[in-house]
């Protein structure tokens, strides 16, 4: 095998789909990609409604319209943070630099865990929100499935993102390995493919 950074043997090497499925962190970003179309796809859909003797709608969270601004700006973000990441992912192989992959990684480890800290806050904002809805403010009871899929895919998000910082500072201590061993012996092969 040649020598050089974690990975840097395969680097210009062709992209293996199947390879990158399999990856864990290409499928939880997957997870992670579904459940945000579903938390702002909820909130757009049916997270708006308008009492009989009104024409203006409402936020379903206790008419707070922030709530809802809040789960669709997260939920629109972290769909598109999780199309930049999987586009790195499948990048990744190709990077050499031992340097550039680190940096990958880190900003993959605080995207991540920024990410999860925000789903947290919408977990306990939408939750805390839907709590202190009043009855009359929808009688009909419309969209309260949607509010309740919005809520729960935003606490299972919080898993998702947290596992993906886990996974993300397990890569870097790879390569921190990696770059370790080839100071140490620099005429070696790698060791990690």
């Amino acid at each position: 095998m040649d020598g050089g950074a974690f990975g840097a043997g395969k680097a210009g090497g062709a992209f293996d789909p199947q390879a990158f499925i399999r990856q864990p962190q290409t499928l939880l970003r997957f997870v992670s990609w579904i459940f945000s179309i579903v938390v702002f796809g909820s909130i757009v859909n049916e997270g708006y409604v308008n009492r009989l003797d009104e024409s203006e709608e409402h936020c379903i969270f206790n008419r707070n319209h922030n709530a809802c601004n809040y789960g669709i700006t997260v939920g629109v973000l972290a769909f598109l943070s999780c199309l930049l990441y999987l586009a790195l992912d499948a990048y990744f192989p190709q990077i050499s630099s031992v340097k550039d992959r680190k940096k990958a990684v880190l900003s993959d480890i605080g995207v991540s865990a920024f990410w999860a800290f925000l789903w947290f806050v919408g977990f306990c904002f939408l939750t805390n929100q839907w709590q202190a809805s009043k009855e009359e403010d929808n009688p009909l009871n419309e969209g309260g499935d949607a509010a309740r899929a919005a809520i729960t895919f935003s606490f299972f998000s919080i898993f998702t993102w947290g596992i993906l910082a886990f996974l993300a500072f397990r890569r870097l201590r790879d390569i921190n390995f990696q770059e370790e061993y080839n100071t140490l012996f620099p005429n070696s092969p790698s060791l990690l493919p």
